[in-house]
């Protein structure tokens, strides 16, 4: 009973610990991006200002909106930068209780999704973004101005990115539903063209109402389904990993 009261107030202390060091590593970035917020910011708006007419910039309709939506950007970015970090933290905290077949399998897939999310913000920001300014700047009667809130732009720019971001999970999440047995390799090939239908769906329904940008998340989803299942057939689960 002593034993088991120790181990968990040691587990606590323990835990306490890494979230100490999560949150340390998470301001220390802030406080080193926090000089450079407005500058993260205009970073940020490059997509839609080379789309703006003349000399036309950002707008701020609240008074505290040029001091707080830039240092909420950094936070955020800072949240970002510092992820690998926590994720260490979250690791190191967990890592001695699984067996080492576990250990290489749950850091594997922690790697990968943290890689592949980035790759989905860089790809909505490099690719998506432009393009959808330009398809509305295209398209947009001659006597409407493209002007846009700050804040408006953010949650916009941060909500595309979390949708692409999350998009391109699709090959771990379908790893992880073949490893596990939940689905076949022969059964998740079975139904592509059910999945095919399927992003193009998604895409409708959490993207901009503008075939752009729905057809920009649904082609890159499909393909990464096909990746996830390329990954499980090349990474085959054998039963002595786990043990």
């Amino acid at each position: 009973m002593i034993d088991t009261e120790s181990n968990f107030i040691h587990h606590l202390v323990e835990l306490r610990k890494r979230l100490i060091f999560s949150i340390l590593g998470i301001l220390i970035i802030f406080v080193c991006l926090f000089p450079f917020s407005n500058q993260i910011y205009q970073l940020l708006a490059n997509p839609l200002s080379k789309f703006l007419p003349g000399h036309a910039e950002l707008i701020a309709t609240d008074i505290t909106s040029p001091f707080f939506i830039p240092m909420k950007l950094t936070a955020l970015l800072a949240f970002v930068i510092s992820l690998p970090h926590t994720l260490f933290q979250i690791w190191q905290f967990v890592a001695p209780g699984l067996y080492r077949g576990e250990r290489r399998l749950i850091a594997s897939v922690i790697v990968s999704s943290f890689i592949l999310f980035v790759l989905g913000v860089v790809f909505c920001y490099f690719l998506v973004l432009p393009a959808i300014f330009h398809f509305v700047g295209h398209f947009k009667a001659p006597e409407i101005t493209m002007l846009t809130d700050i804040s408006n732009y953010l949650n916009f720019v941060l909500s595309l990115f979390i949708i692409f971001g999350l998009a391109f999970e699709m090959p771990v999440v379908v790893f992880i539903i073949i490893r596990f047995g939940i689905l076949s390799i022969d059964k998740a090939r079975k139904i592509r063209s059910y999945m095919f239908v399927g992003c193009f769906i998604i895409a409708a329904i959490v993207t901009p109402p503008d075939i752009l940008s729905q057809t920009m998340l649904a082609l890159p989803l499909y393909l990464l389904y096909e990746l996830g299942i390329i990954a499980a057939q090349v990474f085959k689960a054998d039963p002595s990993e786990l043990i």
